[in-house]
């Protein structure tokens, strides 16, 4: 059953009463209700296709976290075979929030880093709401060093609200650990892509996106701050999220325009969470043509080509 957002209310009369009109068709043979079901669902196509033509910001960061988007799970179960886990920072513990291992892709041997939120109320707690600790950054670490070592391209999937704020993260240095997996990613002599699913939020996402090339889902969201977080510090009002979320030009759009990003994934109408199987189709689409942008390049190449490419933030769309 489809969860809708506050701004799908009148969709989601539409699509109910089509589906009540269809449980009493099956509930009673004589009922012939097709005409009038078709009916309510061209009108809900229509009202899907002008809710989602220009969303505005804050909505576009509540499709980007709504629970039924496919998570990186999601993402490595289809687009990935022979996929490996491999756990623990050698140093603490496992972080359930941050998931990655060896895989093939196109049976090309890679390695795979992401942010995994749960997707029900047992697995988001085990996974901490894909807010990650100091060990999942050192986790990632850890496997960027591997990837390196073989010489296998990293491909990392951002979907955070950021890296989690609490005592014990903070007291196993948790900036330290997110200021390392950054230094990491302009380290390795390997190609590095990334792909915002859902959420990037601060740090937490620029640990695992500071890559050659960087992708973003057209409904998704990157940005240094939550909206509600950033209304509660300039306007001591987290209500005022949505001046916030435009503000902070969080979007896609808004990014692609600044050079944050270098490439936008079409969502299917009414968002990934309407379509997950051509959502993901188009990410496996979106990294296979950015691995083979940097086909051919030396490790030297890479490193430099990824250096210049973060020196060079805001050099574009500065008039905008």
């Amino acid at each position: 059953m489809t969860q809708y957002m506050d701004f799908e209310k009148p969709l989601a009369e539409i699509e109910g009463k089509a589906e009540e009109l269809r449980a009493m068709a099956r509930a009673d043979e004589n009922m012939d209700v097709t005409e009038e079901a078709a009916a309510l669902d061209l009108k809900a196509q229509a009202m899907l296709e002008e809710l989602y033509k220009s969303l505005t910001p804050w909505r576009k960061c509540q499709v980007a976290r709504h629970p039924e988007r496919p998570h990186c799970q999601d993402y490595i179960d289809a687009l990935f075979t022979d996929y490996t886990p491999l756990a623990g920072d050698r140093n603490f513990a496992d972080d359930h929030a941050v998931m990655g291992g060896l895989a093939r892709l196109d049976d090309r041997p890679v390695m795979v880093i992401g942010h995994e939120k749960g997707n029900d109320t047992k697995s988001r707690i085990e996974r901490n709401f894909g807010m990650a600790r100091p060990e999942g950054y050192r986790k990632a670490i850890r496997l960027m060093d591997l990837a390196h070592r073989f010489g296998l391209p990293v491909v990392t999937l951002v979907d955070t609200p950021g890296a989690y704020p609490g005592k014990g993260a903070e007291e196993r240095g948790q900036s330290e650990a997110i200021a390392r997996a950054t230094e990491k990613c302009l380290q390795i002599g390997v190609p590095l892509v990334s792909v915002v699913i859902g959420e990037g939020g601060s740090g937490g996402a620029v640990a695992f996106a500071t890559a050659n090339r960087v992708a973003m889902l057209e409904h998704s969201v990157y940005s240094v701050i939550s909206p509600e977080g950033c209304a509660s510090i300039l306007w001591k009002d987290a209500e005022k999220m949505r001046e916030a979320a435009e503000a902070l030009r969080l979007t896609a759009q808004d990014l692609k325009q600044l050079g944050v990003i270098d490439r936008i994934i079409p969502e299917p109408r009414g968002g990934a969470h309407r379509d997950a199987v051509t959502s993901i189709k188009s990410v496996g689409k979106a990294i296979a043509g950015m691995l083979a942008d940097l086909e051919g390049k030396d490790a030297a190449a890479l490193v430099a080509d990824r250096r210049r490419k973060f020196i060079d933030l805001g050099n574009q769309g500065l008039a905008a």
